[in-house]
């Protein structure tokens, strides 16, 4: 049997050794096998470095078959081990331990034979091998074992490992031709003890037709049947060495395993002459061959002609010849030849059957052919090529549909007129870089794809020669600079690209066909004339001086305009109704900045950019299905026109001048008016409508808000912050709105609440900050008559309110949640302890005159969250267990520069802002759930705050930066006396 491995080619010398070693160690184990879980730990082999061999071979063979095969296994294994440094174990003691190891498993229990309950095996050879190669091996490291990747993998590209599982090739024939059947001792018969997948051949056959040449190695290491199918030629028709050091001996003999092999790749190979040759001459089935990276001789070109079933050659990045000598090339099948990136003087080729014939790169200075059937000839790029070479050859191919001559700079129009007469089914033509054409007289009526980059010949004259190819489906015109215009009416016109034509200034196209356009960086165009059926998407990207836009585009979806500075108003009848664009889905018009009056008329527009377009200053839209639209940077907008609209949300507050706004949207839920100050005229119908912001639209009338409310009914959410023209007409119009839940009146100039206590029963959120006007009656029904039963935030913020109507309000409304008095200049205390508090206003009572009202249920306020930032003239905070702040989880007094004394007893308070609280001496707490303390800026001293802090079990996050009293050796005292800390912020500048 003969084993080969495409990761580890040994010379002859090698083997032999190897073979002769194998052979001794398995003549000593003849009948042990072992495991497949082998103690890597004992061999000195990590976890991660396992093998993938051991965890893939599923084998299990007999007594005679380990005398046959155990030696060139072994052999395999040990030339394995080598190429693998880290799997040698060091020191005498580890080489004895793994040796001892493998030989107690090479003992092993009798093979169980139940078809269903088999366990996986390896060959005993194997593993023995593996210790002696272990132990032994490491002096021959240095010998000629060549580490190769089979089939095109990169060595580079994969571990030591992983080659060497996947690039078993087994081979079960003998050189006589005859197949391993067994010998005279009745091996043969062994094999009815031989676990295997029972299949049948067919089966096996077709299963393994789709697995690659890694796949299949793997494969023949699973049984007897699996290694003979894996082996079939059917699998190795194509042999793979490119990049590989294989030796000519390896491959002959491989050529003689697999004669009938179809595709041979020795490109790269050290010997690549000798091994081409070889494969011309020893594969008669040969149909494909690639060649390169070396010296190729004419020899090899002469065998060429005996390869009668080759139909494609490759040969690429090579000599032929000397390099200075004529390289002749006659085949009668030969169908594809590539001759690329090679140093040649002359080529003759004679190939009656060749199709496709690639020349590119090469320096030639003469190609004869002889190939009438040649339909496709590549050239590009060969610079040595005269305009009569190129000519000579491209006119004797009479049956020629593609030429390439890009970068033949010697092509004049005179080889184009000859090549066009003599070839006249040419239909692929690339052009590129070549300076001396310009199409003159040449006729080319079956052409469907013309290439002419960087053809500094071509101008708008060129167009009345190419107009005359009607077939033209692809044209690609980028960097001809001298080119002004383009006028085409071709009907089979599908691609077009002009990028970078710098004097180019009109383009008009009349094409059913066309659907790709590229016009980019042509900084003179300035008309547009498109006609077309089939065109969905339309980029014309920093045009600037394109003034003038004819579309009649029936299938036109997408049109992308941006920075088209010059375009005008006019631009917006060609994308309404009446336009050409029927089915115009999507447009940008961003930065447009000649644009001042946007009119569209649309029914099938969903989506309008006009991100920056500053000078426009009217904008109506009749467009049904619109659903979005930008106006980023549109800050002279005056008059804006939305009737109807598909708008689920709109956002004008970008506008400050806009001063008339329609809206007719019935899907819109949210509007925001933000900023426009100077807007009179409104009229809003949105019947879905539930969030308005009109904050600072300081010309907001009743009338306005009246009409709003009685067309959108189902407002939740309305902001009339600085909105001084609001009064209590409008505000009256609020019975409309029964969800109303949110309202914000914040620097108004009322001075009567009495239409939002009787219109908005379902309040929750009341904002009246910097209400100067209101007295302090004003909002005495919330506490005398319990109007607004529903409110749960109250902001009250840079208020005129007295003391009474505060202490009153937080007698009284004990379902508030959220209460701000931020800046009221008239609260002094909040004092819940003192004598003058009415017992019965703990407990949620108000009793004064003839109004009483009913003690809340339980007696429990529900506020959670007060801020009473920057009160100036509070100097006491005292609240006590009676007064049954139970839910109180945050309050804000920072700012409040006169405040000496702070008493709370709050069992459910998280956060505690006495931030800037300059004139703070006493802090005492009661607060077992406090988890933040803020005391910046004040002048405590570091006993107050031990004594502060000792009873918040819960304490984190303690801030005293800018605390010119303590020092910063208390931090450790702190933690001490409250454990929990977990964040102290204290300044360097403490006092030491």
């Amino acid at each position: 049997m003969r084993i080969w491995c495409f990761d580890c080619f040994t010379d002859d010398d090698e083997e032999g050794r190897l073979k002769q070693s194998a052979m001794d160690n398995n003549n000593n184990n003849n009948n042990d096998d072992v495991d497949l879980d082998l103690n890597e730990r004992e061999l000195g082999v990590n976890e991660d470095e396992r093998w993938p061999l051991c965890e893939e071979m599923m084998l299990a063979t007999t007594e005679e078959e380990e005398e046959e095969d155990g030696a060139e296994l072994e052999q395999l294994w040990s030339s394995e081990i080598r190429s693998h440094p880290h799997l040698l174990l060091q020191g005498e003691s580890s080489n004895a331990a793994a040796a001892a190891a493998v030989g107690e498993d090479c003992t092993m229990e009798e093979a169980d034979h139940d078809s269903y309950h088999k366990r996986a095996k390896v060959y005993s050879g194997l593993a023995c091998s593996e210790a002696r190669s272990a132990s032994g091996v490491s002096s021959d490291a240095g010998s000629s074992v060549e580490r190769t990747v089979s089939f095109g993998v990169a060595s580079s590209s994969r571990t030591d490992v992983d080659m060497f599982c996947q690039n078993f090739i087994l081979n079960y024939s003998r050189k006589d031709g005859k197949k391993d059947e067994g010998d005279d001792n009745g091996s043969s018969e062994s094999e009815d003890f031989e676990l295997h997948i029972d299949l049948t051949d067919d089966l096996l056959h077709m299963v393994f037709s789709f697995l690659n040449h890694i796949d299949l190695c793997r494969s023949a290491m699973v049984c007897r049947q699996w290694r003979v199918a894996s082996s079939h030629e059917d699998f190795w028709k194509a042999l793979n060495f490119e990049n590989i050091r294989i030796s000519i001996e390896q491959f002959e003999d491989m050529c003689l395993r697999y004669p009938n092999a179809t595709e041979v790749n020795v490109y790269g190979t050290p010997s690549v002459n000798a091994l081409a040759m070889k494969a011309a001459t020893t594969l008669r089935n040969l149909e494909v061959l690639t060649v390169g990276k070396g010296h190729i001789s004419e020899n090899f070109f002469q065998a060429l002609g005996e390869c009668n079933m080759l139909r494609s050659v490759t040969v690429n990045e090579a000599i032929l010849g000397n390099g200075a000598q004529e390289i002749h090339l006659s085949h009668d099948r030969l169908r594809e030849l590539k001759i690329t990136k090679c140093r040649v003087m002359r080529l003759s080729i004679r190939c009656p059957q060749l199709r496709s014939l690639s020349l590119k790169r090469s320096n030639m200075s003469q190609a004869m052919l002889n190939c009438p059937l040649l339909q496709l000839l590549d050239i590009a790029s060969c610079h040595k090529l005269l305009d009569a070479a190129i000519r000579s050859a491209a006119i004797s191919c009479p049956q020629l549909e593609s030429l390439d001559v890009s970068n033949c700079s010697c092509v004049s129009d005179e080889t184009l007129r000859e090549i066009a007469q003599a070839c006249a089914g040419l239909h692929i033509l690339n052009a590129s870089y070549c300076p001396n054409i310009s199409l003159e007289s040449v006729h080319l009526p079956m052409l469907t794809v013309l290439k002419l980059h960087s053809c500094e010949g071509i101008t708008s004259a060129s167009m009345t020669w190419i107009a005359n190819s009607p077939a033209l489906e692809v044209l690609e015109l980028d960097n001809c600079n001298l080119l002004t215009s383009v006028v085409l009416h071709l009907s089979h016109l599908q691609s077009i690209s002009l990028v970078h034509c710098r004097k180019f200034t009109e383009l008009n196209l009349q094409s059913v066909m066309l659907s790709s356009i590229t016009v980019s960086n042509c900084p003179a165009l300035r008309r547009i004339t498109i006609t077309s059926n089939s065109l969905r998407r339309l980029a014309l990207q920093k045009q600037e001086n394109l003034t003038t836009l004819v579309l009649q585009c029936q299938s036109l979806q997408e049109v992308d305009l941006s920075d088209c500075e010059s375009l005008s108003n006019a631009v917006c009848d060609i994308f309404s109704d009446d336009g050409g664009c029927p089915m115009l889905k999507s447009l940008i018009l961003d930065n447009c900045e000649s644009l001042t009056e946007v009119r569209f008329r649309n029914s099938s527009l969903g989506s309008l950019s006009l991100v920056g377009c500053r000078a426009v200053t009217s904008l109506e839209l009749k467009c049904p299905r619109i659903e979005q639209i930008c106006l980023d940077g549109c800050d002279h907008l005056e008059n804006a026109f939305f009737q109807p609209v598909a708008l689920r949300s709109l956002n004008l507050g970008i506008c400050p001048k806009l001063s008339v706004l329609n809206i007719e949207a019935p899907y819109m839920v949210s509007l925001e008016l933000k900023g426009c100050g100077v807007l009179s005229e409104a009229s809003i119908i949105c019947p879905l409508l539930t969030s308005l912001d009109a904050s600072f639209c300081g010309q907001l009338r009743d009338d306005c808000l009246s009409a709003t409310t009685a067309s959108c009914p189902l407002i939740e959410s309305l902001v009339l912050m600085s909105c001084p023209s609001i009064g209590s007409d409008g505000l009256s119009s609020l019975n409309g709105l029964p969800n109303l839940t949110v309202l914000d009146l914040s620097y108004t100039f009322l001075m009567n609440l009495e239409p939002v206590f009787k219109s908005c029963i379902r309040l929750k959120v009341l904002k009246l900050q910097a209400c100067k006007y209101l007295t302090d009656t004003s909002l005495e029904p919330l506490y005398k008559e319990g109007a607004l039963p529903a409110l749960e935030e109250l902001d009250l913020s840079y208020g005129t309110l007295c003391q009474t109507a505060i202490d009153d309000l937080l007698a009284c409304c004990t379902h508030l949640t959220h209460l701000s008095l931020n800046g009221c200049v008239n609260m002094h205390d909040l004092d819940w302890g003192s004598t003058n508090v009415q017992p019965f206003d703990y407990f949620g009572v108000y009793s004064s005159g003839e109004i009483t009202q009913e003690p809340a249920e339980a007696g429990n306020r529900l506020l959670q969250n007060l801020n009473c930032v920057g009160c100036p003239n509070i100097k006491k905070v005292l609240i006590p267990p009676a007064a049954r702040f139970y839910h109180l989880s945050t309050l804000n007094l920072s700012l409040s520069v006169n405040l000496k004394e702070v008493d709370l007893a709050c069992s459910n308070l998280v956060l505690l802002n006495l931030s800037n609280c300059c004139s703070l001496e006493v802090l005492k707490l009661g607060c077992p759930r406090l988890a933040s303390l803020f005391l910046q800026s004040c002048n405590m001293d570091e006993a107050g705050v031990e004594a502060a802090i000792s009873r918040c079990c819960s304490l984190e996050t303690l801030d005293l930066r800018f605390c010119s009293k303590i020092s910063s050796v208390s931090m450790a005292r702190f933690r001490a006396v409250c454990p929990s800390l977990k964040r102290v912020f204290s300044s360097p500048n403490l006092a030491d």
